[in-house]
């Protein structure tokens, strides 16, 4: 599936012109994916507030690590501006949850532009255009990841982490 073929993302057409005429250092070909690290989050902020944030700042890395400390960044940016984003969208992308990254840069959008989007479908999508029941499974099965995000201290996150995969573990093996 192509970026550039908006009726297939899910994302509205004037939100794909916006993300092309930013310029930015790639074009997301795979949304999930590309925004899942924070690193063109933080580089879309950074077009409109080039003196609060610095890319050179982020890590443009795979790693639950980069990506942990990419968000914590950007979260630390949006609350100095007193702005938020959805935090089911943002959880979402990290975890790269169908729709997640497509409700997350129409948020964006929404915010910097001052613009409605409207859906493929052309209705006028409500603030956040993930489902309830992504946000619902998100929250529900991953409540330790919730933490992590809210905590800066990257050795207890990376402890919280382990601790969760081992439950997961323990879980699935429990049930074989």
């Amino acid at each position: 599936m192509s970026y550039s073929q908006g009726h297939k993302t899910g994302v509205d057409r004037e939100v794909i012109k916006w993300l092309q005429d930013l310029e930015l250092s790639f074009h997301p070909k795979n949304l999930r994916r590309d925004l899942s690290n924070g690193y063109l989050v933080a580089e879309i902020f950074s077009r409109y507030y080039p003196h609060d944030i610095s890319v050179y700042s982020y890590h443009n890395g795979v790693s639950f690590s980069s990506k942990q400390k990419n968000w914590s960044r950007i979260q630390k940016f949006l609350k100095k501006k007193n702005l938020e984003l959805s935090k089911e969208a943002v959880y979402g992308s990290i975890h790269c949850e169908p729709g997640a990254a497509e409700a997350l840069v129409q948020d964006i959008y929404k915010m910097l532009t001052n613009q409605n989007v409207t859906d493929v479908e052309g209705q006028q999508s409500p603030h956040s255009s993930l489902t309830r029941s992504t946000s619902s499974r998100s929250f529900g099965n991953n409540l330790v990841a919730a933490g992590i995000m809210a905590e800066s201290d990257v050795s207890s996150n990376q402890r919280r982490a382990q601790t969760s995969r081992g439950g997961r573990h323990l879980e699935h093996a429990a049930a074989d």
